[in-house]
């Protein structure tokens, strides 16, 4: 695993990668990535970081851990990289629930970089995975990391908005200063949740563009 970030996100996060749980998470996922088919690839793990500069940063969307299909993930949460077709069926109704709510045609492709580049974060809670088996990383430790790293923008940052999808992402509340950050909370844009009634009208991308206008940001073009 290659821990390679850019120089923004490194001066706050170094101290991380000197402790011991960071450590032992880098032994397990090159153990893991030695001995199974892991993804994503080794140079793709911190792409969410390479590709949303932290100095840019205004948008958080977290996911829970890469998708287990060969080809699919690249590091950045819901997103696939061009090829892929069909597109999974979570980031199927994000983007109908955009053409909801702002009346924007769904792209092409399910590759979120366009959004990273405009300071979207795309983070998944664990940040890798073995091909075929979903949450088969979930113990090695990343939830260690990626909690500090949620608690590191909230404590550097102000004005960003928290999208917050389904509850394993609505427990990371606790982690964020509300008194400096917007939060939007709603249900997964999974089938199963979506399909309840729990995301469709959320309106998560409206709400978010509104704040960030209110407060001289540039808007996401999603």
């Amino acid at each position: 695993m290659e821990n390679k970030i850019t120089k923004n996100w490194y001066k706050v996060l170094q101290q991380e990668f000197d402790k011991p749980y960071f450590k032992s998470l880098k032994a397990k996922t090159n153990q893991a990535y030695s001995n199974h088919l892991c993804l994503p690839k080794t140079t793709e793990v911190f792409n969410a970081f390479n590709f949303c500069d932290f100095e840019q940063l205004k948008v958080v969307i977290l996911g829970q851990d890469p998708y287990p299909t060969p080809g699919h993930a690249h590091g950045l949460c819901f997103s696939v990289t061009e090829n892929v077709n069909p597109l999974p069926k979570s980031l199927i109704n994000i983007f109908k629930e955009i053409k909801s709510d702002l009346n924007i045609e769904p792209p092409k492709n399910g590759n979120l970089e366009r959004w990273a580049k405009q300071g979207v974060f795309l983070l998944n809670t664990v940040l890798t995975v073995q091909a075929g088996i979903p949450n088969s990383h979930k113990d090695f430790g990343w939830q260690f990391f990626t909690n500090e790293v949620i608690k590191t923008i909230s404590y550097h940052k102000k004005n960003v908005v928290f999208l917050l999808w389904g509850g394993q992402a609505k427990q990371k509340i606790k982690l964020i200063d509300t008194s400096k950050h917007k939060i939007l909370t709603s249900g997964h844009p999974s089938p199963l949740s979506a399909n309840r009634g729990f995301w469709f009208g959320n309106k998560h991308f409206s709400q978010t563009n509104t704040y960030l206008k209110s407060k001289g940001l540039k808007e996401i073009i999603w």
